[in-house]
């Protein structure tokens, strides 16, 4: 028998495809992208669609497993759904009894953009618990806080209306790698006259496919907005009316950026003083125009005022007034759901009388490691691997390996984290659940059912948290809701986004999109104003700028030792390190850009092994001497799984802990190291 099913991407990723899966018997055979869903226009990425090697892969896990091995050593043996259940609940038990409830630590992340098996059943059992909470932080806190900030609302620009603009510039945005379904937009606005240009430390292959690509430094992102507003407003090119309607600050930002003349802003960025005059003023004139930023620019140590600064373009021009103009850093603020129901913080009270401390995620290896009121004694891991992902890994690395911590991993492969576990539990994927999805490319809500059965002894991050929650005596009702409950309660939001929404219009269309505007007509969220700020304007009142500490501009003694400048944007391949078993994913992430000119200044030929390093740690790369990056910056693709590396660590052994300006995000662009040759 042969069928086609639904199912939505729960990858973390902008584009939140919906997706077609063809089962026959049972079993699936194809998957490719739904064409009727106005994004996804019937194609998937490269990474999604060989995601039923993923599936059927044979080191797929099908059954708890209970540690045998030393911490970190990978060796396990094979134990029952109740048996490991038990286990757990009665370990956390202990440890709540003995160390107070705070103790316990979740941590998780992007590893499903589902609501419920992302933030929903897990959330209530921690609550209930008395759990410590994990600020999520590693992705988009300093972006949103900037945002909020300037705008006051997460939202931007619609990816459909892309089309209609006549400039587009991608700020740190690598579209064909981690944003591909913006493409087919982008190239119906240069067929009908549209120039498109990049911004970015690397040109990656969004930016040989670029009309212009501009290198910037690391972390001088503000600068180049500053130095870009400096020339629109010397020369007059502002938006007067929308700036004395829709804005407060005007007269504070003039001041700010009357300091970053093009010469100066050459120093900062590394970009030509004439490159940055002749940019503001084809941006100013040009209408419509449109900024795609993506999360790279807000990983340094002035990430938010990055994201800031940039954010206010559209509003001294006036560009937010086109269709097809604006900026586009996420969409996500427009899902208006009813996070109280889905995660229900309130059951907190009844386990602690007030919230529970907070613990920020970037900061995992200090937590593991040197907290002490009290110090986290047992770590339950999903939707995440923090022993590749998380800054610091070297510190990470020695937490996890704690033997009195006590460590369950919910996952769907044997992992570098579930490497150091007590428990490992298999996980779903998401063509084996339900979920509903929200998106931050796009403002299509999404439902899917179980596309396929899950194989072995595999269960949803909602189903093990239901039982581990009986198991713990936890009485609620929430408890025992089933998925249907709980997206009905999501969406019981009363905003007029949701409005008309049900569970019922989901199950039978499957990707609705939010009421941001009447139907048929384009989304504009500020061409009349409408910020959702205290004063319901544009704030433009930002921050001086200083380069990063740990720049080729910050400490002079740091800056001697280790003189280049590393970023780690994410694969074009994987997605973090869930693709790392794929040989040409650990190819690409065991690469390390190098200029011709640094590469020679240390005897690197293209091909060999090099050694990348800092106060921090090291790991082994291969050079790859590509002209892709100016000198002073190397790059290594993100993340490679360091059960796969030699000395088993990968880049984030060299990233601080250091959080940026806004939004406690982490600084992983923001790293200075020096590279050897191998047996040098």
């Amino acid at each position: 028998m042969r069928e086609v099913r639904h199912s939505v991407c729960a990858l973390d990723c902008p584009d939140a495809c919906a997706v077609l899966v063809t089962v026959e018997d049972g079993r699936a055979t194809q998957l490719r992208g739904d064409p009727r869903h106005p994004v996804t226009r019937g194609f998937l990425c490269a990474k999604v669609a060989r995601y039923l090697d993923r599936e059927y892969h044979p080191e797929r896990l099908l059954h708890p497993l209970r540690r045998t091995g030393r911490k970190g050593e990978g060796k396990f043996a094979r134990i029952s759904w109740d048996e490991a259940l038990d286990e757990i609940a009665s370990r956390l038990q202990d440890i709540a009894a003995e160390w107070g409830p705070e103790a316990i630590l979740p941590y998780s992340y992007g590893g499903s953009m589902g609501y419920l098996q992302g933030s929903g059943m897990d959330r209530r059992f921690f609550h209930r618990l008395g759990a410590s909470r994990l600020d999520r932080t590693i992705c988009s806190a300093a972006g949103g806080a900037a945002l909020t900030q300037s705008l006051g609302l997460r939202v931007g620009t619609e990816p459909e209306r892309f089309r209609d603009a006549r400039l587009i510039l991608a700020w740190g945005a690598n579209v064909m790698g981690t944003n591909v379904h913006l493409w087919p937009f982008i190239v119906e606005a240069r067929r009908q006259g549209a120039r498109f240009y990049t911004i970015d430390p690397r040109r990656n292959r969004t930016g040989e496919l670029a009309d212009r690509h501009y290198f910037i430094h690391p972390g001088s992102d503000a600068a180049l907005a500053f130095g870009l507003l400096h020339v629109i407003f010397a020369e007059g090119l502002e938006d007067h009316d929308y700036l004395a309607r829709h804005t407060t600050g005007l007269d504070k930002l003039r001041e700010r950026v009357r300091a970053y003349p093009p010469e100066r802003v050459e120093a900062l960025t590394g970009i030509p003083r004439e490159e940055v005059a002749a940019l503001a003023r084809e941006y100013a004139t040009t209408r419509p125009a449109v900024i795609r930023l993506n999360y790279g620019v807000q990983r340094s140590e002035r990430g938010g005022l990055s994201v800031r600064a940039i954010s206010l373009l559209p509003a001294v021009t006036g560009s937010w007034r086109d269709t097809g103009g604006g900026l586009q850093l996420t969409t996500s603020g427009a899902f208006r759901i009813n996070r109280d129901a889905l995660e229900r913080p309130d059951l907190q009270m009844t386990a602690l009388g007030r919230p529970a401390r907070l613990i920020n995620m970037c900061e995992l290896g200090s937590a593991l490691t040197r907290r002490d009121d009290p110090p986290v004694k047992a770590l339950v891991v999903y939707c995440s691997n923090p022993a590749a992902v998380a800054p610091d890994q070297g510190a990470v690395r020695r937490g996890l390996a704690r033997e009195d911590l006590f460590t369950v991993a919910l996952e769907q492969f044997q992992s570098d984290t579930a490497d150091f576990a007590d428990y490992v539990l298999p996980a779903t994927t998401f063509l084996e659940h339900t979920d509903a999805y929200f998106a931050y490319g796009h403002y299509y809500l999404q439902m899917a059912r179980p596309a396929l059965a899950p194989p072995g002894e595999a269960k949803s991050n909602v189903e093990v948290f239901r039982l581990l929650a009986r198991k713990m005596g936890f009485d609620e009702p929430c408890f025992a809701e089933s998925e249907e409950d709980m997206i009905r309660g999501l969406l019981a939001s009363g905003h007029p986004f949701l409005e008309g929404i049900t569970f019922e219009r989901l199950a039978r269309e499957r990707s609705v999109r939010l009421n941001i505007s009447p139907p048929g007509e384009p989304f504009r969220p500020f061409a009349d104003g409408g910020f959702a700020t205290a004063s319901g304007k544009c704030d433009l009142n930002v921050p001086d700028y200083a380069p990063p500490e740990e720049s080729r501009l910050g400490d002079r003694a740091l800056r001697q030792r280790f003189p280049l400048e590393l970023i780690s944007p994410k694969s074009d391949h994987s997605m973090n390190s869930t693709f790392g078993n794929r040989p040409e994913v650990d190819r690409e992430t065991s690469r390390l850009e190098i200029s011709p000119e640094d590469a020679a200044a240390r005897g690197i030929a293209d091909g060999e092994a090099v050694r990348v390093f800092n106060d921090r740690g090291a790991c082994l790369l291969t050079a790859a001497v590509n002209g892709r990056v100016r000198r002073g910056v190397v790059c290594a693709p993100a993340v490679r799984q360091p059960r796969r590396a030699p000395g088993r660590s990968n880049v984030n052994a060299l990233v601080t802990e250091r959080l940026t300006d806004l939004g406690g995000g982490p600084t992983f662009y923001s790293c200075l190291v020096e590279v050897e040759r191998v047996g040098d």
